[in-house]
């Protein structure tokens, strides 16, 4: 599957900003989604994580209760809503794509993805 994340920018603290990644070329049904973020010389991190049907949904404690990951299969689009963001948000946020048929825990290791979209710039200014 190919991954297109898209919706980043430059917004001030305590803003609004809406991601969207689109998938193509698999059966999107059957992908575990998740978000992550990388600050320059850190590791990947893990920002939330969607399960095929959509029922399920995990966040980093950091996002929990102002960023909220959905799915529409229909439209093979995943997104991340991102409210009350901080300075601390800014990040190349990425979407990625695990093929799986079952839900069998929460995936928070960027390890456990093998398809991954290109990134897109966040930044929030204080």
């Amino acid at each position: 599957v190919q991954l297109q994340a898209s919706g980043g920018g430059l917004v001030q603290a305590g803003g609004s900003l809406s991601l969207s990644c689109a998938a193509s070329g698999g059966t999107f049904s059957t992908y575990v989604m998740g978000w992550f973020r990388q600050t320059p010389g850190k590791e990947r991190e893990f920002v939330a994580v969607v399960s095929q049907s959509g029922g399920g949904r995990y966040y980093a404690d950091s996002v929990k209760g102002r960023f909220t990951v959905s799915r529409n299969n229909a439209k093979n689009t995943v997104y991340l809503e991102m409210s009350s963001l901080k300075p601390e948000d800014t990040a190349v946020y990425f979407c990625a794509g695990l093929r799986s048929f079952v839900w069998e825990r929460v995936y928070r290791d960027s390890s456990d993805y093998r398809f991954w979209g290109q990134g897109t710039q966040v930044t929030v200014s204080s």
